[in-house]
């Protein structure tokens, strides 16, 4: 499937998805509450078969959060990112894909451990960098750091 006919999928399962051709690769924005079921398509559809996520972040903008997923489809060998848009900043939560890829396990615990995003039935959701009493959350724009004093 190339870029083109990869679009035009995203589209017709996701009619509200924001989908751009970056410089690298096709990039989707999806609502947070989509992003499970259509991550999950993208996996199990022998047409795409993402069987391999390669890389999962978290991002802070100023009026939301994303999870960002980077998959590859080994057979096919085409390549997505798909950013899931939670819409809130206080308490972010999104479903876990540990269930669909492995490697997922240990991204979204550093994303848990440095965002404050709650992967919901993520079988193993605790810190995996910081301490188990550290306060708050690093890598957000508004965690307040009074040692580093680092300003946004």
């Amino acid at each position: 499937m190339d870029y083109e006919a990869l679009k035009e999928y995203i589209i017709q399962r996701i009619p509200e998805a924001e989908v751009t051709q970056g410089s690298q690769f096709l990039q989707a924005v999806v609502p947070s509450d989509k992003a499970y079921t259509f991550l999950a398509e993208l996996k199990s559809n022998p047409k795409t078969s993402f069987d391999y996520l390669f890389c999962q972040t978290g991002v802070d903008w100023p009026q939301h959060m994303e999870v960002v997923y980077h998959l590859k489809s080994t057979t096919h060998n085409h390549e997505l990112v798909v950013k899931a848009k939670i819409n809130t900043r206080e308490n972010p939560e999104i479903e876990t894909v540990c269930n669909l890829w492995r490697t997922a396990e240990f991204h979204e615990r550093e994303i848990f451990d440095l965002y404050g995003i709650v992967f919901k039935n993520h079988p193993d959701l605790r810190r995996l960098l910081l301490t188990d009493d550290w306060v708050g959350y690093p890598m957000r724009k508004d965690y307040v750091d009074p040692v580093n004093m680092i300003a946004y």
